[in-house]
Order: C-alpha cells, then structure tokens, then sequence
C-alpha cells in the first residue's frame, strides 16, 4: 500500500485479512527469529546506538502548529508520523564510543539544518518538543485534534497521515480498538480517531548489546533507569489551553496539579482499549531473548496485514516486524537488520520527549547508554531492584517529575529515595560505563554535567515551563496566555541554541 492509495481502499482491504491467518503467519516468522537466536545471527562485535527523534512544525511567527508540506518531508533522513505537522528523524546506526557518539550528534545537526532551512521558505520552524501547546491559526486545537470524516463505517482523522496504519485506529463499524478518551488534570479530551496521540513528540534511543543473551539483562536495566531517567527529561507539563473543561484551567492546576510528563497518559489513554488488556504500558521484565518474541506473538493485533516479502533479511519475518509496529511498551525489543551480516537485537527506549535542544538530547542518549552499559556490566545492585518498585517509579515521574519519590539501589547494595544520593549514584554509573566505551573524562562532561545541574537544581524543561507560567500569572496574564507567552518563549530560546545550548543556560525567572 502507498500514502496515494484511497484510504477506505486500504482501511477495507485490511479488515477483509482473515486474523488468524495473520496469526499464524506471525507465529512461523517467530520461528524463524527464535532459529536466528539459536544461531547466534543476532550477536554483533560490539555495542552500537541509534536514535528516533520525532518533531513538530509551527508557524515561525506566532509558534502556531502547521501542517508541513508533504514534499518537504523528502529531506534526507526524515519520514512522516501520525500528525500532518509531524516529522520524524532517524539517525544513522553507530557504534558506542566517543566518536559514534558524535556522529549521532551530527547526524542530528546535519539532516535537521537541512530541513529548518527548506522548511523556512514556507515560514516553518521543526520544534524539539514533549508536546506542543499553540493550536492552529484557523480552528482550535480541540477542532484539530478530533476532526474526522465518516464514510461506509470507517473513520478517518483529517490531520493525519493518509496512511493505513494511523487510520485503522479509528471507529470500525462502530468499535474501536483503542480507548478514545483521555482523562487529565482539569481536561478531558474524546475522539473516534487516534489525532489527539499527535500532541507529543518523543526521542527513542537504541541500545544493540553485543549478544542477544544480553537483551533480558539489559531491557531490565532500562526498566529501572526509566523513572529517574525521565524525571530529568519531563517535557509536557501544559495542554493547549482551549484542551482543558470550562473553568478548570487556573493557575494552581498549571503550576501544582498538572503532570509533569502528560505525553504518557494522553498517549496510554488513547491508544489502549477500554476493555481489555493494555498495548501501552510499563512492561515487564523477561528471562530469555524469547520471551522477548513470544511477548509480540501474544498481544493482541490491531491491524491485520498481507505483505510481500522483499530481499532484506528481515524481510522474512515481516508480518512480525508489521505487528510489532503496534506493539507499544515504554522498553520494546526490536529485531531486524537489512542483510544477515547486520542482524541486530536492540532495546528501544522510549520514555524520553523530545528536549529543549539537540544538545540536551545527545546528553540524554549518552546518560542511557552509559548507564545502561555499567550497570549491567558491573552487577550493579539496582538490577535487583524489584518490578513494582520500577514500575511506581516510573508513573512517579510522569506525576512529579523531579519531585517525585523514587526507589533506588546504590552501587553499595542501601536502598534511599534521597534525590541527591539517587542521582550521584546514576551518573557515576553513566560516566564509568562512557568510560568502559572509551570516552574521554571532558566529554564524559560535556554530555553529563547540564543533566547533574537538572538534577542539583531542580530543573527539568516542565519545570523551567511551570516557572515562566507562574510569572506571566504573576504579571497579570491569564493561564491561557501564560501558556501561550512561555510556548513562545521555548521556542524563541531553542531557535538560539539548538545545537549548541543546554536547557540549565536559559534564563528561568
């Protein structure tokens, strides 16, 4: 299927697939991966990262969310997302050592200048983000979000990417397989269609270990760095203001009883059904590399596909690599690879929105997979760290941020919730495990030290928007336009400092 095909031709070719005959097809590829595994195909030299990098487009005047022209999206290294203001990157695979690190770095910088300049000629800014807040010039963010055409049973979101797989996700007959409702801090927002997913932005590191064997070791890790690793990176404090229900939207919702991290449940709320299990969720911890396939086989499916084979190696398991596609966890296993030679067994970790700079975000990538290596390879005790205890981490964050409370294990077996003690013990892992990778003790700083100074000084990007939301309240302004003046502001200082600016050197009132 092309994005040129008429969407109802895909969306009803696709419900007349027999599932279990989808199934089962998903069931032999498994094999086929399970056999590779056995084989060791999937064990590689070393260690290499990648990166998904997703952004929004606005308005470059007035920070208003745009559509981006679909030819624009031709630039090199970019591809489409569920929003027709959305764009997503995809950095080139290196290998984790100093200069892979750097190249992850340009690779950023590079394709994403490129694109900052074709999409300024159309009065366009790409904005590095966890969620925009300024909705459209000609309707209101609510309209944009929930816009939808009806036709023969199906449903279809006017802003999103004419693509079968963003679509099925809307009403079918009058079922849905996703929830449609999202409840947050002073609003509620419900839609036939999955649009309303299309206000977050996320950054997605990719950590290969060097062996399949490692991956239930290491996906476990990242499950215990995912609470402290996102209460730095909380982004996405504030919905757009006309989102909130009438008389809700004040400034003690804003600056005390909003989440600091609402791209988690907008995006959990929607996307998973109402009744039945869970697609978006904090997952579990596995025992084997298989456990990791059988994980796929056994949630349930929400688009059914027939699909051709190519000649890429992972093209033989490529009914699982489709279903896979709508296997959401915050911590997923990925296989693939284009030939044999290049097999790969990677974690994506996907907790993490998108940062006030490039910069900010190559720090975090390097933080994750620091720690990552460390952490697993030193035996560190936090690997002990049980299940429940990751998992209220984690939605601690998304709740609190920097102030939440959270469980950790130091390198000396004590068990602290003190925030200081936590972090001290984190980036000493982060920078040994930097260390194991060959990077020099100045870089090691370059990346870490404006993430400690999150961390000392209390200081995620929600915090640095609560505290600009507080003083334009405190001026005089209302809580709409505190939030449209600091989305404003955010993007004013990131046009300055992208790729060479850190969140803790922009000035906080």
């Amino acid at each position: 299927m092309t994005e040129e095909e008429d969407p109802i031709d895909q969306l009803k070719t696709s419900q007349d697939i027999d599932v279990e005959t989808f199934e089962d097809r998903v069931r032999e590829e498994a094999s086929v991966i399970e056999d590779h595994l056995a084989a060791g195909t999937f064990d590689n030299e070393g260690v290499t990262i990648g990166l998904e990098y997703e952004f929004y487009a606005v308005d470059d005047e007035s920070a208003r969310i745009r559509r981006v022209p679909r030819a624009l999206l031709d630039a090199l290294g970019f591809d489409k997302e569920i929003g027709l203001h959305n764009a997503e990157l995809n950095g080139a695979v290196q290998p984790c050592n100093q200069a892979g690190i750097e190249a992850l770095g340009k690779d950023v910088e590079a394709k994403l200048t490129a694109l900052q300049q074709r999409a300024a000629t159309d009065g366009i800014r790409f904005v590095s983000d966890g969620m925009w807040a300024i909705g459209p010039e000609h309707s209101s963010a609510a309209a944009y979000l929930t816009e939808a055409t009806h036709e023969e049973g199906l449903t279809l979101g006017i802003n999103v990417s004419n693509a079968v797989r963003y679509h099925a996700f809307g009403s079918v007959e009058g079922e849905a397989p996703i929830g449609g409702r999202i409840d947050l801090p002073g609003a509620t927002i419900t839609a036939d269609s999955a649009e309303p997913v299309s206000l977050t932005t996320s950054i997605q590191p990719h950590y290969q270990p060097r062996t399949a064997a490692e991956l239930p070791a290491v996906h476990g890790i990242a499950l215990r760095l995912a609470g402290p690793l996102l209460a730095l990176a909380v982004n996405s404090p504030f919905l757009p203001p006309d989102l909130y229900d009438d008389a809700a939207l004040t400034g003690q919702l804003l600056t005390e009883e909003t989440h600091a991290e609402n791209r988690v449940p907008v995006y959990e709320e929607m996307m998973n059904p109402s009744d039945g299990p869970a697609k978006v969720r904090f997952p579990r911890d596995i025992d084997t590399p298989e456990d990791a396939v059988a994980r796929v086989v056994e949630d349930p499916v929400v688009i059914p596909a027939e699909i051709s084979a190519g000649e890429r190696f992972d093209d033989a398991f490529v009914h699982f690599r489709h279903k896979h596609g709508s296997y959401w966890r915050w911590v997923r296993s990925v296989f693939g690879g284009e030939s044999e030679s290049a097999a790969n067994a990677r974690i994506e970790f996907r907790p993490l929105p998108g940062q006030p700079t490039a910069a900010d975000t190559v720090a975090l990538v390097a933080a994750l997979v620091g720690a990552v290596t460390e952490l697993h390879e030193s035996g560190h005790p936090v690997a002990e760290l049980g299940w429940e205890t990751a998992r209220d981490n984690f939605y601690a964050a998304v709740r609190d941020g920097l102030g939440a409370e959270m469980t950790w294990i130091t390198a000396d077996g004590e068990r602290t919730t003190d925030r200081d003690r936590t972090y001290a013990d984190l980036f000493e892992a982060a920078t040994a495990g930097l260390e194991r990778h060959g990077v020099s003790s100045d870089r090691v700083a370059d990346w870490l030290d404006p993430l400690r100074a999150r961390a000392e000084r209390g200081l995620s990007p929600a915090d640095w928007k609560r505290r600009w939301v507080a003083a334009e309240i405190e001026g005089g302004a209302s809580p709409a336009e505190a939030i449209r003046a600091t989305q404003r502001r955010y993007v004013d200082h990131q046009s300055e400092t992208l790729f060479d600016g850190h969140l803790v050197d922009w000035p906080t009132p």
